[in-house]
């Protein structure tokens, strides 16, 4: 049987970083083919180089004076991609090459309509008169689901949904019809329901147009749903790469085989009691109530000078939560689950209802861990900070509570004189969740804590927060809009939807018995 041409050949990629003494090596010996109309994932945790390889491929660091690049690119009959003119360069990538990118908000130009944004490449390289300029626009608007097209294409980013700016982002990518799109964690940053439409939307494309797609996530659910190929990427190389069903159902790369057993399920470990005596459901201690709440937001119709209007975005929720028990909040973008979380903790104090809990300082783990520590700042002092404002602890007191509570998280006491940046995603995550235990509160809040790291770094924190649980016995509210991870920690949950908690029970009764339909849809999306 005769081999298909290829559309795209790499050859033993090498990429280094020279902005250092030493220069830096960060992808080796890399090695892709895909066909026409092929989709093939490019899988990896944060730093493995799939994004750097994938630029690469996209001709985005080929001109940069601090990478070095060697190796070999054939794409679609040109062989000397690497060194290619830049104006030459620029041509093939605005008509031959797309790319989506994980954020579309900071990819769009905050300042510029979307039509002028999706016709930014027809005028860089077409003779397009205007009115055929704004018809292929609409036509590509139209191709990605976009039945507004109208009201899509005067709009301004910030007048869209997150749906809806990765759709005008595939659309901007698809407006030359490329032979090639490139797909750098399109879904990430969105709702499970959005992230359901974006991946039949790549597939449709790909059907339609027979646009070839590599598909770059650290996601293995979506990559094994979307590709028939795959490659996983570690520290730079390639570890191993083959048919989906090979890699996900048969790994062996111990790596790869890592990788699979991370990937939340929809199944459940047996629990165990937790060491502490709850007692029945009626004689556990409830440590949160909310009753009867409503928040309104201020807003300006029209921008900064517009009319104030008062837009209601919580309404009569209702729950509480009983002495060790994991209650998962779930909800879409915009639902109202971090007005909730923001409520109970005091920051926002415009609400009427009532909010009762057992802690006077309840503590909360944040998305980011980053932005969520002082950078200026060691961990020691940054976890010692709470014991110096809420209690009477000497020095020597707070320093020996810093160094218990790391050492419950799973991390050493030298990571005390250490500062943020010196800490790993994971690490950084940890001290989060020991800031958030130090003043041993019987309830904090989780707000999508495993959301931004990778699927073997979250499965470590999942397992931490049940470890700890377990141990402690403290009650949690996990915000989150990962069903699969909700299903695996929580005992019950509460389905949130523009504002109201339009369902809730115990995890089995809501996951295999949902009465109201968009619980049913969630639970679609999330089995994708």
């Amino acid at each position: 049987m005769e081999k298909k041409e290829s559309l795209l050949k790499v050859e033993n990629l090498n990429i280094e970083f020279l902005d250092k003494k030493v220069p830096q090596k960060v992808v080796t010996d890399f090695n892709l083919t895909i066909g026409y109309g092929e989709r093939v994932g490019l899988v990896g945790e944060s730093g493995s180089g799939k994004s750097l390889s994938a630029l690469t491929v996209a001709g985005l660091l080929t001109k940069r004076k601090d990478v070095a690049i060697q190796g070999e690119i054939h794409f679609a009959g040109h062989d000397d991609f690497l060194f290619m003119d830049e104006k030459e360069l620029c041509k093939l990538r605005g008509t031959d090459i797309g790319m989506i990118f994980q954020e579309p908000m900071t990819s769009l130009n905050p300042v510029k309509t979307i039509g002028w944004q999706v016709e930014e490449s027809l005028r860089i390289h077409t003779e397009l008169s205007k009115e055929e300029r704004r018809e292929r626009a609409m036509e590509a608007l139209r191709g990605v689901g976009l039945s507004d097209t109208e009201r899509i294409y005067a709009s301004y980013p910030h007048e869209l949904s997150g749906g809806q700016r990765q759709r005008v982002m595939i659309a901007a990518a698809m407006v030359h019809k490329p032979k090639l799109l490139i797909a750098d964690e399109p879904t990430t940053a969105l709702d499970v329901t959005i992230q359901a439409q974006i991946m039949e939307l790549l597939k449709e494309i790909n059907e339609r147009e027979h646009t070839a797609i590599l598909f770059i996530s650290h996601d293995l659910h979506l990559v094994r749903s979307l590709c028939s190929q795959v490659l996983v990427m570690k520290d730079g190389r390639v570890v191993e790469a083959g048919s989906a069903d090979d890699v996900f159902y048969a790994p062996k790369d111990s790596y790869t085989r890592k990788l699979v057993s991370a990937i939340p399920k929809f199944e459940r470990e047996k629990k165990e009691v937790p060491q502490f005596d709850k007692g029945s459901d009626e004689q556990a201690e409830t440590v949160l109530s909310v009753s009867d709440l409503n928040v309104w937001f201020d807003k300006r119709a029209g921008g900064l000078f517009g009319k104030k209007e008062t837009m209601q975005v919580l309404h009569d929720v209702s729950f509480s939560i009983r002495e060790g028990e994991i209650v998962g909040l779930v909800g879409e973008s915009g639902s109202g689950k971090s007005t909730i979380a923001r409520t109970i903790l005091g920051v926002n104090q415009k609400y009427q209802g009532t909010v009762i809990h057992a802690d006077a300082h309840p503590q909360m783990v944040f998305q980011d861990p980053f932005s969520s520590l002082n950078p200026s700042k060691t961990i020691g002092w940054i976890l010692e900070e709470p014991l110096k404002n809420f209690t009477k602890d000497d020095k020597k007191q707070r320093q020996e509570k810093a160094r218990a509570i790391l050492r419950r998280v799973g991390l050493d006491e030298e990571y005390l004189f250490r500062y943020p940046k010196e800490l790993s995603g994971g690490q950084r995550q940890r001290v989060c969740i020991a800031l958030a235990l130090i003043l041993n509160p019987k309830f904090f809040i989780a707000d999508e804590a495993v959301s931004a790291l990778d699927v073997t770094i979250q499965a470590q924190i999942l397992e931490l927060l049940k470890e700890l649980h377990e141990e402690l016995g403290n009650a949690i509210l996990f915000i989150s809009h990962d069903l699969r991870v909700v299903y695996q920690l929580c005992d019950r949950v509460l389905i949130l939807n523009q504002g109201r908690i339009v369902e809730q029970g115990t995890v089995e009764e809501i996951y295999k018995n949902p009465k109201e339909e968009y619980t049913k849809l969630l639970l679609r999306s999330a089995k994708y």
